[in-house]
């Protein structure tokens, strides 16, 4: 039975090759794209399940090409996994802001980036739990069923990975969660993502909620808290 498909985007055959072999044999379906022009021909012709996207190609840059694949129908929700050389934080931070959903930077283990291409895709098809619909903290709204989060009536897009995390942090509103609780509930994975990571997603998601972000409380050594609106 055929099962998902991953778009592997990069220049470099060693790394194709290697990812390409790795996924195969977690009998997933890869195609591959080596310029950023032909990666997003190929995730509109056929629509990929996943993205690997490196970040340094010819034509345009994997940044550019995220942007596209978020800003058109057909794509703008795919997960996206960005591999790079580059290891800064502010690399990091901007491709956060482009809705990347997770960062790997080379050189990386073929088994890690399997590992993630599985808690990413199994995030995305993972069906909510709760019973209500939808859940309101102060001025904040977020629809689950239709995965759309609203700040003062006015809505508010967000990427996979900052709903995910302000779902867990409206569902346990009140209670200390951990880096590692948040990276459970957002990734659904044990794999060796850096705890870095959920501070970077935590910072975009209170700038995108305004003064509601101030809600989000750092709880220093330990993780973050949802405070209640009366608590501002």
């Amino acid at each position: 039975m055929p099962r998902e498909r991953i778009l592997v985007v990069d220049d470099e055959p060693d790394i194709l090759s290697i990812l390409v072999y790795q996924l195969s044999r977690e009998g997933y379906s890869v195609s591959t794209a080596v310029t950023g022009r032909s990666a997003i021909q190929t995730a509109h012709e056929e629509v990929p399940d996943l993205v690997v996207l490196d970040l340094m190609l010819p034509e345009l840059d994997g940044y550019d090409v995220l942007s596209r694949l978020r800003d058109h129908e057909k794509t703008r929700d795919i997960p996206v996994i960005l591999l790079t050389a580059r290891s800064t934080e502010d690399e990091r931070l901007r491709g956060f802001e482009k809705g990347a959903d997770d960062y790997v930077t080379k050189p990386f283990s073929p088994r890690e980036i399997v590992a993630r291409v599985k808690a990413l895709l199994k995030r995305t098809q993972a069906l909510p739990v709760a019973a209500s619909s939808t859940i309101r903290h102060g001025n904040i709204g977020l629809d689950r069923d239709a995965h759309r989060l609203f700040v003062d009536g006015e809505e508010v897009e967000l990427t996979r990975i900052e709903y995910r995390l302000l779902a867990a942090f409206l569902e346990r509103s009140g209670r200390v969660q951990s880096r590692r609780q948040l990276l459970q509930a957002a990734w659904d994975t044990n794999a060796q993502i850096e705890t870095r990571t959920v501070d970077m997603h935590v910072a975009r998601l209170r700038a995108k909620l305004g003064d509601s972000g101030r809600m989000i409380e750092t709880v220093r050594g330990v993780g973050y808290r949802l405070r209640a609106p009366s608590d501002n």
